[in-house]
């Protein structure tokens, strides 16, 4: 599209400007005048195959459809006409031939594009008597439901695929009323992205799954929402029936998640309702958990943690908490005379605190990724571990940009990597100090001849005129993020482009300005006498814990570490599920409310506030955990705990930070490489539908083929090694503990490695996710 200058179009009598190039129906939609379509959206390219956009155009030989005819000087468009209704009206009389009057039945029904726009230009009575067709349902797995016979042929979803998705699944055969919308293959759809497809669909052809026959859309509620998931924070539509959720759409939000949504974040609301969800309050007594009223449970946690007091408290809350949540925690543990609080769960190297950022971010607006000419990912899966914002750099890719990375698995990306750098845990420090080599960056003392790949990788950041040096997932829970975050911000600032951090949950940079870490107050704030990190809290351990929304067996970098450091300690958890370690190991258990039951704020990876509020009643006697802990800090007699509502916390933890800004700084550390190579060496990270526990328990993203079970990836040259083939297990020991796991043989694992990672099935006893472990046929 050209910007020099405007043109100005006559439509329906109102002069209206324009670009040049420019389709009409954009131009319509800009100005609120209303044009009917099917297959016409504003991000998937333009097919015209439905025709129900048709309007009369001066001088024109016959209606042109609007979404496809740009604009021209002068041009007048007649939208209402009679020569254009007719058109209109002949249009939606074909679509109707063959499409069903199963209305009644259809989940689409009462929220139905193809039913709206039937009112306004159907007729009354059809002329059509010949037999319908049948369509033979497609199997698209777990999530979206088919019913092909109502298909209206307008390819939205096989143009998505293609497009947003990046996974060309969906295609169609045939002509006229024979065509059919299908798989290539025959397979479920696999993206993560695929849920969109169900809103793309103008009739009732794809379906949400699981929320299939729950409710009618008249019967819903609609309130706004943030995924809870990742650091995007991406903007949701909650529906909600007789106060449960029943599904989860997308609002559009051009900054952040434009009109899309990933899997996750739409489907993992079933875990809300999980048969694990905690009840009611529990307390330890004669040995065993029983269930409690609030009053007695809340003054033995307040008791509990007020004798503790000082240094010998613990405090360790989910980096996806609220905002809220976070600074009160921070509040109640400093109120106590403790400094031992920290959101960094699945980190483990803290060597580099000393040169943290106050307010650590993405380093450029979530919308500029697609702008980038060059994006170098160092230990990142974008597409399953941020989907939304792996979109972002698929545009950019797709614009002409390149896309570079350095990981331990050559991990699957829906575009062409133009250097994929793959090796094993211990090299990955090197590897990217060689790159920092080949830019004349500082390497921090390592030495290293640049090879071509780094040479490639350096010109490419060194000539984009804008560009990203993005540390994922892995990079964070790696026993060296130190050495490559300094190392990513040295390579950053020698090429002249940004660099940022992806988070490891919902909120990872709402807790830092909160104030949950331990050597930083609300706002940023330098304490002045720092406590212990998570890694230190577990190696020396505390005789009081206090455990705000996570997992301890499944959210922790070690969950071996947690699990010893809490067998012999006082353990007040605040939590929405009754797992079978808290069952065994805490002393008082506090139900809180989960996602779309509570109130609250998320600061995004871009350093944008967005704020919710609760839809749905806690289940059981739950409450939100800022309420819990505001009463804690009442009964432990810590002062500043008289908060009526979530926005007052939100107002105070605002009075901290009117100075705060976002900022990566240059990571400096003093640090060498510590993780050194084995005869095998585990691979972690957290597989997509594992990263928290409300998505852990969402039963359809569990049958997914991104549900991760209880198994490890092996190459074949690694499987020969050891004897062993997909039929086998193989036993992992890592420290004191082993387990066996099945076997995946999968050659995108670099040799003498193993990919197993944390939070899957087995893993709740072994160490590191990333460190050297021993392997053997079971």
């Amino acid at each position: 599209m050209s910007d020099d200058k405007t043109i100005t179009i006559e439509v329906d009598g109102q002069k209206l400007e324009a670009q040049p190039g420019q389709m009409l129906i954009e131009v319509t939609d800009a100005a609120g005048i209303g044009v009917p379509r099917f297959c016409y959206h504003k991000h998937l390219s333009v097919a015209a195959n439905c025709r129900m956009c048709l309007v009369e155009v001066e001088k024109a030989p016959k209606p042109l459809p609007a979404c496809a005819t740009p604009v021209m000087d002068g041009m007048k468009v007649f939208t209402r006409s009679p020569l254009a209704r007719e058109a209109q009206k002949g249009t939606m009389e074909f679509l109707l031939i063959n499409h069903p009057l199963d209305c009644p039945i259809c989940d689409q029904g009462g929220e139905c594009e193809l039913q709206d726009v039937a009112m306004g230009y159907g007729g009354d009575v059809s002329r059509y008597s010949e037999g319908k067709r049948v369509v033979r349902d497609e199997n698209l797995g777990p999530l979206i439901a088919t019913d092909m016979t109502r298909c209206i042929h307008c390819t939205r979803c096989v143009r998505f695929g293609g497009e947003i998705a990046g996974l060309r699944e969906l295609g169609a055969t045939g002509r006229g009323e024979h065509m059919r919308i299908g798989l290539y293959i025959e397979h479920s759809v696999g993206s993560e992205l695929s849920g969109n497809v169900i809103d793309l669909c103008p009739v009732g052809a794809l379906t949400a799954k699981p929320s299939r026959f729950n409710a009618r859309a008249w019967e819903l509620t609609e309130h706004d929402g943030i995924a809870p998931h990742d650091g995007l924070g991406s903007n949701l539509r909650i529906h909600v029936r007789r106060n449960q959720v029943i599904r989860a759409v997308p609002r559009e939000n051009e900054a952040i998640n434009q009109t899309w949504l990933s899997d996750r974040d739409r489907f993992s609301y079933q875990g809300l309702y999980s048969k694990d969800r905690l009840l009611k309050p529990m307390v330890r007594d004669n040995g065993k958990l029983v269930e409690s009223d609030w009053q007695p449970a809340l003054q033995a946690a307040a008791k509990a943690l007020k004798e503790a007091g000082g240094d010998a408290l613990g405090c360790l809350v989910s980096p996806s908490a609220t905002l809220e949540e976070q600074y009160l925690a921070a509040k109640l543990t400093r109120g106590l005379g403790s400094n031992n609080i920290d959101h960094r769960l699945r980190q483990s190297d803290f060597r580099g605190d000393a040169a943290d950022p106050t307010l650590p971010w993405l380093g450029q607006p979530i919308a500029a990724l697609a702008d980038n000419d060059a994006t170098l990912l160092v230990g990142s899966w974008l597409r399953k571990d941020q989907p939304m914002l792996n979109h972002r750099v698929r545009q950019s890719f797709i614009e002409g940009g390149e896309v570079m990375a350095i990981n331990p698995v050559a991990y699957d990306f829906n575009y062409d990597l133009s250097v994929d750098v793959v090796c094993a845990p211990s090299a990955m420090v090197s590897e990217l100090a060689g790159v920092a080599a080949a830019l004349g960056a500082n390497t921090l003392g390592i030495s290293v001849e640049p090879d071509q790949a780094h040479t490639a990788i350096a010109e490419s950041l060194k000539k984009a005129e804008k560009g990203s040096v993005l540390l994922g997932t892995a990079a964070m829970m790696h026993p060296d993020f130190a050495v490559l975050r300094a190392l990513a911000a040295g390579i950053a600032e020698a090429a002249g482009v940004s660099y940022g951090i992806v988070g490891l949950g919902a909120n990872d940079c709402g807790a830092w300005m909160a104030g949950a870490v331990p050597h930083r107050g609300a706002g940023g704030a330098a304490v002045e006498s720092p406590g212990l990190n998570v890694q230190a809290m577990l190696q020396q351990p505390r005789s009081t814990y206090l455990t705000v929304g996570f997992e301890p067996e499944m959210d922790a970098a070690d969950p071996s570490l947690m699990a010893n450091a809490f067998g012999n300690a006082k353990v007040v958890a605040l939590s929405s599920y009754l797992t079978p370690w808290l069952e065994a190991h805490a002393d008082i258990v506090l139900p809180t409310a989960a996602f779309a039951e509570t109130s609250g704020t998320f600061m995004n990876i871009e350093g944008k506030l967005q704020s919710f509020q609760g839809v749905a009643p806690p289940q059981g006697e739950a409450r939100p955990a800022w309420k819990v802990l505001r009463v804690l800090g009442n009964l432990a007699d810590v002062d500043g705990f008289d908060h009526a509502d979530s926005q007052q916390v939100c107002d105070e933890i605002m009075a901290c930070c009117r100075e705060l800004e976002p900022s990566n700084g240059l990571g400096k550390t003093n640090a060498s490489p510590q993780l050194h190579s084995g005869d095998w060496e585990r691979i972690g990270g957290v597989p997509m539908y594992a990263a928290d526990a409300v998505t852990r328990r969402a039963h359809a993203l569990q049958t997914t083929p991104d549900a991760w079970g209880s198994t490890v990836h092996l190459n074949t040259a690694a499987a020969q090694t050891l004897n062993v083939d997909s039929a086998s297990k193989l036993r992992v020991r890592q420290a004191e503990h082993s387990a066996d796991f099945g076997v995946c043989i999968d050659d995108t694992v670099p040799d003498g490695c193993v990919w197993l990672p944390t939070a899957v099935p087995g893993t709740e006893l072994l160490g590191l996710g990333f460190g050297v472990v021993s392997v053997e046929k079971a």
